[in-house]
């Protein structure tokens, strides 16, 4: 038998009014981090934010919406075909355009064998 998950994104689990799917819990992924972001329409409450602490370093791509990352400043459209990666250590905040915005956020430390942080994990309270 294969060893494989397949799952629609809308029948995964989400914490934070929907907002974060826990896609790396729902589909087994131990190797690495992996998220959706959903955000309505013009959302800019995103948290700023950085990975200094845990190394993490992280790719984002728009996988339905538009919007743009703000990295230390430099605004960045995520467009649909454009790949973001964001070192650990620079300050990110995500912004959603006028139809919301579905990210995929991918993350890991270099180096480093993953940690799965908890509130990612399944029935975790967010």
């Amino acid at each position: 038998m294969a060893d494989y998950t397949a799952k629609c994104i809308d029948e995964m689990e989400a914490g934070f009014g929907g907002g974060f799917v826990k896609a790396r819990a729902e589909l087994g992924v131990t190797a690495f981090g992996l998220q959706v972001i959903q955000l309505p329409p013009d959302f800019g409450d995103y948290p700023e934010h950085d990975h200094a602490e845990s190394g993490q370093e992280e790719v984002f791509l728009a996988i339905g919406g538009s919007g743009w990352i703000d990295v230390e400043g430099e605004r960045v459209e995520l467009d649909g075909k454009t790949f973001v990666r964001v070192g650990p250590e620079a300050r990110r905040k995500v912004y959603a355009g006028p139809e919301g915005l579905r990210l995929l956020a991918i993350g890991g430390a270099p180096g480093e064998p993953y940690k799965i942080v908890p509130l990612t994990e399944l029935g975790a309270a967010s």
